[in-house]
């Protein structure tokens, strides 16, 4: 599957809410905590190229998900995904760990889901601010953005990771991780 996005930086998550509140959309989940951890070999060759392999546990629920390297149109980007449930987070970083990977990096996020359409909502409160994150057919993100009063113009095109790696430059005592509480 090709994943398609739009994320956008926002000061205020109750102001979106409410904006969904009076649309059409329908309210897929409350927000969610999730604990993300990426692998890599030892000599980063995944970041390296573009590409990503996490773990992902919200809920009861874990995700094994393969991210290809990013393009952009405009502002959208554009990677290749694929992604399985798997029953243990913990038996599957076992496996990686056999494989040569080993846990690179870990960030946390609490994210409320949404469908407007044929868009995929998702509100994101991060350890450094909140995102609105749009994921759909590439020609309905810009207008699904401007209808809840987003501009798409605004849209940043770093991974979450490369986002906290600016950040943890602006704000040094931070640790490694994107984790509540560092």
């Amino acid at each position: 599957m090709i994943e398609c996005e739009l994320k956008i930086p926002v000061e205020d998550l109750d102001e979106i809410r409410r904006r969904l509140a009076t649309t059409e959309a329908e309210q897929l989940s409350v927000a969610q905590h999730e604990v993300n951890v990426l692998f890599d070999t030892p000599s980063g060759r995944l970041a390296t190229s573009g590409q990503v392999l996490r773990v992902r546990r919200v809920g009861d629920r874990n995700l094994l998900t393969f991210k290809g390297p990013a393009a952009f149109s405009g502002t959208v980007k554009q990677r290749r995904e694929i992604e399985l449930e798997i029953s243990s987070s913990e038996r599957i970083s076992e496996l990686l760990n056999a494989l040569g990977y080993e846990p690179a990096l870990r960030y946390e996020k609490f994210r409320e889901s949404w469908r407007l359409g044929g868009v995929r909502v998702e509100l994101d409160h991060t350890p450094m601010g909140d995102f609105v994150e749009l994921e759909g057919p590439t020609g309905s993100l810009e207008a699904t953005a401007e209808g809840l009063g987003l501009d798409p113009a605004r849209a940043v095109m770093k991974s979450y990771i490369g986002l906290w790696r600016d950040h943890r430059r602006r704000h040094p005592g931070l640790g490694r991780d994107m984790v509540f509480g560092s």
